[in-house]
């Protein structure tokens, strides 16, 4: 099997992955992903113990158990980019053999729960509910840089939300990709559901305008108007289409539940979410623990 490079696969002098700086034994099966490294000992108190606390730049890790479940709370930053190291990484933890750089002969599948905040698309998605994502739809062109992208996309969804938005040739070729059903039957059945749509930025590709006019001023329209067999984009972040494409291209499972914080067309915002956030973290916590 072929040796990855040093240049490739980046280790620090103790052993871990770069970014990271995690080894196999430091992470859990059940992972939650955060934005906000300050979310981490949020939701890291309600660990029974906790085993092992690891932090670099806005990537900060705990490891714990509630009961005898083994959990792992990880933050990521904001945006696609910051995703593409995260399960890139995460998936060469469990799945490559650091030491001797090749990858291992049994795959191990971890599953992946991301746990955001969002804006709703739609009028009747309030401010406060919780929307699961059944699908990502990628503005940030990044699956698009791996030959496993077509692969894992949905092409029929996909290609029906080219025609109907009318997508400008001159942005990156949107993509959309389907969550675990596996993980949002076991998860999500509370929550809403829709097509989450992942902005590769907070204002001007999410229709913000503050000192620059958009290029598309009516792209957020046509956003919100699609609908195709009974699917329809509900809310906007920036994570979601890069943990569902890289998580499928890697044989991960993924799903991403949000707090509604603001409704878009209604223009509205929750002026104090935290409440909505810590139900969101009790509820999932309580799941993945049973």
């Amino acid at each position: 099997m072929k040796r990855i490079a040093e240049s490739e696969l980046i280790l620090n002098p103790d052993g871990s992955i770069y970014h990271l700086k995690l080894k196999s034994e430091n992470i859990a099966d059940d992972i939650i992903v955060v934005g906000d490294p300050g979310r981490v000992p949020v939701i890291s108190a309600y660990f029974d113990s906790i085993e092992f606390k690891q932090s670099n730049r806005e990537i900060v890790t705990h490891t714990g158990f509630i009961g005898k479940k083994r959990l792992t709370v990880l933050s990521t930053g904001m945006g696609t980019d910051n995703l593409d190291i995260i399960i890139n990484e995460l998936d060469a933890v469990v799945n490559i053999d650091l030491e001797n750089r090749v990858p291992k002969t049994d795959h191990k599948a971890l599953n992946i729960i991301r746990l955001g905040t969002s804006g709703a698309m739609q009028e009747d998605v309030p401010v406060g509910s919780y929307v699961m994502s059944s699908h990502g739809v990628g503005m940030d062109g990044l699956l698009r840089f791996y030959a496993a992208g077509n692969k894992v996309e949905d092409s029929e969804l996909t290609q029906a939300f080219l025609d109907q938005t009318q997508w400008p040739a001159d942005l990156p070729k949107a993509y959309i990709v389907a969550g675990s059903n596996s993980l949002m039957d076991k998860m999500g059945k509370a929550y809403l559901k829709g097509i989450t749509a992942t902005a590769p930025g907070f204002f001007g590709p999410q229709g913000r305008v503050l000192r620059l006019p958009l290029a598309y001023p009516d792209l957020n329209d046509r956003i919100s108007a699609f609908s195709y067999k009974g699917l329809r984009i509900t809310n906007f972040e920036m994570e979601t289409s890069a943990l569902y494409g890289l998580s499928k291209a890697l044989g991960h499972n993924a799903m991403t539940v949000c707090v509604i914080i603001a409704n878009r067309l209604r223009k509205e915002y929750a002026d104090d979410y935290k409440p909505s956030v810590t139900a969101l973290i009790e509820d999932l916590l309580e799941k993945l623990s049973q």
